[in-house]
């Protein structure tokens, strides 16, 4: 089967570790309630406001210093899902072609039922929390799924 999308297997492996590191990095954040100036950046803002608070200049495209931590733990979440998400198997066929569709569609619509039952039920910071789990659940969703399927199926056959 031809998968244009799908990056070498050889990837899964780093994307496992991104995200395993990105995960711990990023809950122990979040738990600690730390501060992520641990790294201390000049970096680009695409719109600054934040001009009561630092006393920098509000507008479009400003320099500002900002602690990373929290944005390197992100990316590292996101790149590695993606990685584990859309790497080939071993054995790409169109079996598994048909379980990662299923799987992704299936993450999406758990993710959105999530999603609108929090923005009937949960408010103010709260809130904000679940939109920025809400960013990552479905790599998570679309992951666990798959591999759950991957692996019924394998004890299935035997």
């Amino acid at each position: 089967m031809k998968t244009n999308y799908l990056l070498p297997h050889k990837y899964k492996v780093f994307g496992w570790v991104l995200l395993v590191l990105g995960l711990i990095s990023g809950l122990f954040l979040y738990a600690t309630d730390m501060d992520p100036d641990i790294i201390k950046l000049n970096v680009l803002s695409i719109y600054n406001d934040d001009s009561l608070f630092t006393g920098t200049e509000e507008g479009w495209f400003k320099i500002i210093k900002n602690g990373i931590v929290d944005e390197l733990s992100a990316l590292a979440i996101i790149i590695g899902g993606l990685l584990i998400g859309f790497t080939k198997e071993k054995i790409e066929d169109e079996f598994i072609y048909q379980l990662r569709t299923e799987s992704l569609v299936w993450a999406i619509i758990v993710n959105y039922t999530i999603l609108a039952f929090a923005v009937f039920f949960v408010y103010d910071m709260l809130f904000f929390n679940v939109m920025i789990f809400s960013m990552f659940t479905p790599l998570f969703i679309f992951i666990i799924r798959f591999n759950f399927l991957k692996l019924k199926s394998t004890t299935h056959d035997e």
